[in-house]
């Protein structure tokens, strides 16, 4: 026995390999360690508007309260990012790879919103099925053919969804029915009816998400451009905490 454990030393003992395989019923953390909350995409009748808040939480702590996750792709295209902010980091720079390779070939074509929604879901779904999923929420917003609007949310299971009116996190809960409320039968939002709402679900957010704050940015992406505008902040008004009891 003792010159068993003596011609063994240093060396992977056989039942030593068996404990490394992750044993039946292990379970492995679900959240991302360092998340962002909502991201708010609406389309109106000139392009779309894409908002999220600037924070990036480490468990309970508020930690990076400067981090802008509306993100510019390219001229047509914008990307918000929800859920684990090192995943978004992650995406964006296999998407950025994929512009300098483009840019390399010379034919003139670009990404398009639709072609990178397609590519996001076979990514996401494809790393979850390798049980390595990326804990992310995307929302794609840009212009396709050169003028029409286009918005899309992938989710982390790869899923898409395409609407007028795409969120993730908490905003699906709290900003989308109240999108969906005030959506005109006949027409699409105006830009001023589309900035009313957006101002009015930052606001909300932030008093009803404790992963949010008051600062937010918004990416507007219109047939000449898309840009990023902000920071901005949501206003506030906490002298209803005085009737608010049973607590």
């Amino acid at each position: 026995m003792a010159n068993d454990m003596l011609t063994s030393f240093g060396r992977p003992r056989r039942f030593h390999n068996l404990m490394s395989a992750d044993p039946p019923g292990t379970r492995f953390p679900s959240a991302g360690i360092t998340p962002g909350s909502s991201v708010l995409g609406i389309r109106f009748d000139g392009g779309i508007l894409v908002s999220a808040d600037t924070l990036v939480t480490y468990g309970n702590l508020a930690r990076y309260q400067n981090v802008d996750r509306v993100i510019k792709i390219s001229d047509s295209v914008l990307l918000g990012g929800g859920g684990d902010f090192a995943d978004i980091q992650s995406i964006v720079r296999t998407i950025d790879q994929k512009i300098i390779n483009d840019h390399c070939r010379d034919d003139g074509a670009s990404i398009k919103p639709i072609a990178l929604v397609n590519w996001m879901t076979r990514l996401l779904y494809g790393r979850r099925s390798l049980k390595q999923p990326l804990k992310a929420e995307i929302i794609v917003a840009g212009i396709e053919d050169g003028c029409r609007p286009y918005l899309s949310a992938v989710d982390a299971r790869g899923s898409p969804f395409e609407n007028y009116v795409a969120a993730s996190g908490f905003a699906r809960l709290i900003a989308v029915p109240l999108v969906r409320e005030r959506k005109p039968i006949d027409r699409d939002f105006s830009l001023k009816e589309a900035s009313t709402l957006i101002r009015d679900c930052m606001r909300i957010l932030y008093y009803r998400d404790t992963r949010s704050i008051a600062q937010y940015t918004v990416g507007i992406c219109t047939p000449d451009n898309c840009s990023i505008k902000g920071p901005f902040k949501a206003e506030e008004n906490w002298a209803i905490a005085d009737y608010v009891s049973g607590y």
